[in-house]
């Protein structure tokens, strides 16, 4: 997809995204606001094993972190909120690069068990540092705006979503891009052919940490409250199967996956314990009978249709 015409789209549907606050009730707004969430948190994710092929458990982590360093220096510190978000973002955006540096020249079955091990070290600190971050109670933080609004957030979230979807696609449409692929379709390749391997494996780490602390923090402060659910690995678990399910290695496919499968959540979560089974099923069916996800789909359909208009005369022909 062409710049132009990217952000025709991009602008065109978030113009029209602007407009829910005004026929949503406060229960689908926040399903809503939810939504832009996952949606940055799926598409960062994307971008590190969608692009260059390196699956890491560490981005609900990074979420958390962007959180907790947004909310100590808020509720702790007195900064404003605002402020804090740009520093959990720089923050996590260090720790990527300081964890990319160290693990991403093993990748494989190495890096997603060393960022497993980082994602659990990293909650296990959180919860017992009792005196830093309330552990299992929750960090109150303030809000970002003065007066506590659904609709404020839903357009904070929406301006965050649209942030992180630019910076991405700049990224992937663009020489870089063409470096991200070529080390995930065959790495020894890229590298005779001069691409730096590692150092494009780093960029794509730090970049997608960065986004996700961002994420991370203005869900925080949206929730009013930061707790160890936002890096536990239910989260990273949930990212991954909206991005599988979306369409990994899409643009697309982690929005269409992070919307339909919040949606999708809070309808069967009336079923108590067992929405997590139907989660787990609908995910199996999908992996079973559309392993490139719904984009995959998409794509197969919309291709087979012009083939089909085209062998039509032959086949006629030979009737």
């Amino acid at each position: 997809m062409t710049d132009n015409r990217f952000y025709l789209v991009l602008f065109a549907v978030a113009g029209t995204a602007c407009l829910l606050p005004l026929g949503l009730g406060t229960y689908h707004l926040h399903v809503a606001i939810v939504s832009l969430f996952y949606v940055m948190m799926a598409s960062s994710w994307n971008l590190l094993a969608g692009y260059t092929g390196q699956v890491s458990f560490a981005q609900a982590a990074f979420a958390g972190i962007g959180a907790y360093t947004s909310g100590i220096l808020s509720a702790r510190f007195g900064i404003d909120p605002w402020i804090g978000i740009a520093a959990g973002t720089a923050f996590a955006a260090l720790l990527g690069l300081a964890v990319g540096v160290l693990c991403l020249r093993m990748g494989g079955i190495y890096l997603s068990l060393t960022t497993l091990g980082f994602s659990e070290i990293l909650r296990i600190v959180i919860t017992n540092e009792y005196e830093i971050t309330r552990g299992t109670m929750g960090l109150q933080v303030p809000g970002l705006v003065q007066e506590y609004s659904k609709a404020a957030y839903f357009y904070i979230l929406l301006a965050g979503t649209v942030i992180t979807l630019i910076v991405i696609h700049r990224l992937i449409y663009s020489n870089v891009g063409l470096n991200f692929r070529a080390v995930q379709n065959d790495e020894r390749a890229a590298a005779a052919l001069g691409v730096d391997v590692v150092r494009v494996r780093v960029l794509a780490f730090t970049v997608s940490s960065a986004l996700t602390g961002m994420a991370g923090g203005l869900y925080g402060h949206y929730l009013l409250l930061v707790t160890p659910e936002i890096p536990s690995l239910d989260q990273q678990f949930l990212v991954l199967s909206m991005t599988v399910i979306g369409g990994m290695g899409s643009f697309a496919g982690p929005i269409i996956g992070a919307v339909s499968l919040e949606i999708l959540s809070e309808y069967i979560r009336a079923y108590g314990e067992y929405h997590v089974l139907v989660f787990g099923l609908v995910a199996l069916v999908v992996a079973r009978f559309a392993p490139n996800g719904v984009m995959g789909v998409l794509k197969q359909h919309f291709s087979a249709g012009p083939e089909a208009v085209k062998t039509a005369p032959a086949a006629a022909t030979e009737l």
